[in-house]
């Protein structure tokens, strides 16, 4: 197996092993809380106590939620490899894109499990600090879609989308699956962008962001089973290509 091959054979088995831990994070994540019940109307103090006495399982959520995130990249990454031979300026650009998104998105989940915690204890405990750990807490509500917090999401997200309408058109081939996750990326980067001029020009309510953003986003769905197959085949291809 020559270098090329070799490294498409890696990149397309990465892909594949991504797909199958954001499936399993995605199965965790429904078990899994990410904040206080009913965070967006809960009071201040009964979200700090709640997550003083669920801590570790807030922590464990948004453990899970940086495995799915990291590998849900490189499910991207992975598809932008796909493309490089049609369009190889679209791969890179993609690539890059993919790769500004980590970045919005670990911050956020790495002020979860490491600042928030810490933050409602300090409140609670009345300790040096308390105050400004109050008002911390008040501006990183990963519940409120207008929090700083959400915003870094809402910025990845918002960097998936522009990487979807990079690899749509090129990643459209002859089989099935190639053809389900160009489309099916389309559709999401179109809609997302749309839904963000809507919003943006007040079509969209602050109560209504998280209902309409995450619903689109539940298109990344599609795009990861079908991404399996097209993954699955292109190893084929390369062990093929190499005998």
């Amino acid at each position: 197996m020559n270098n090329e091959l070799s490294m498409d054979y890696q990149v397309n088995r990465l892909g594949l092993c991504c797909v199958a831990v954001v499936i399993v994070a995605g199965v965790a994540a429904m078990f899994l809380p990410l904040d206080a019940p009913a965070a967006y109307d809960a009071e201040h103090g009964e979200r700090i106590a709640w997550l003083n006495a669920n801590r570790g399982s807030f922590i464990a959520g948004w453990v899970n939620q940086i495995a799915a995130m990291l590998t849900l990249s490189g499910v991207f990454f992975a598809i932008a490899w796909q493309i490089r031979r049609r369009n190889g300026l679209r791969a890179i650009l993609a690539a890059m894109v993919t790769l500004m998104s980590v970045m919005a998105f670990i911050i956020p989940k790495f002020i979860a499990v490491w600042s928030i915690p810490l933050l409602a204890e300090t409140a609670a405990s009345g300790a040096v600090g308390a105050q400004m750990s109050d008002s911390l807490l008040l501006l990183l509500n990963v519940s409120i879609p207008f929090s700083l917090y959400t915003s870094f999401d809402y910025l990845g997200f918002w960097l998936y989308a522009v990487f979807a309408l990079l690899v749509a058109g090129p990643l459209y081939g002859e089989s099935m699956s190639s053809k389900t996750t160009a489309v099916t990326l389309g559709a999401f980067g179109l809609i997302y962008q749309g839904m963000l001029i809507v919003l943006l020009v007040g079509g969209i309510g602050a109560t209504d962001i998280h209902r309409y953003f995450v619903g689109a986003s539940m298109l990344l769905l599609i795009v990861v089973i079908a991404a399996a197959f097209v993954f699955k085949n292109a190893m084929a291809n390369a062990q093929g290509g190499a005998e």
